[in-house]
C-alpha cells in the first residue's frame, strides 16, 4: 500500500515543479499563474494517483488554487481510507 499523501508531501511535490522550497509555495495561488502547464499538472495527477488518490487532470484544472487542489486530494484520500475499512 502506498504512503498516504500529506500536506508536507503535497507542498514538496508542488515545490519541485515550481522550482521553490516547500515553505515558499503559496497555497492560495492559481496553479496556472504559478507556472504549471498541462504537462506538469498531468504528471502531478499521475504521481498522486500512484500514491492512492483517485484524481484526474481535469479535476485539478477546474480548481483555481493549490488550496482547492489539497482539499480535493485530502477528501479523496479520506474517502479511499474509509472504503478500505
Amino acid at each position: 500500500m502506498p504512503e498516504p499523501l500529506t500536506p508536507a508531501g503535497f507542498r514538496a511535490d508542488l515545490a519541485e515543479f515550481l522550482h521553490q522550497h516547500p515553505d515558499e509555495v503559496d497555497l492560495e495561488e492559481n496553479p496556472l499563474y504559478a507556472g504549471l502547464d498541462s504537462l506538469r499538472i498531468t504528471t502531478l495527477a499521475a504521481r498522486w494517483r500512484d500514491a492512492g488518490v483517485d484524481v484526474s487532470f481535469l479535476e485539478l484544472a477546474e480548481r483555481t488554487s493549490f488550496a482547492q487542489w489539497w482539499q480535493l486530494l485530502s477528501e479523496r484520500q479520506a474517502g479511499a481510507a474509509r472504503a478500505d475499512v
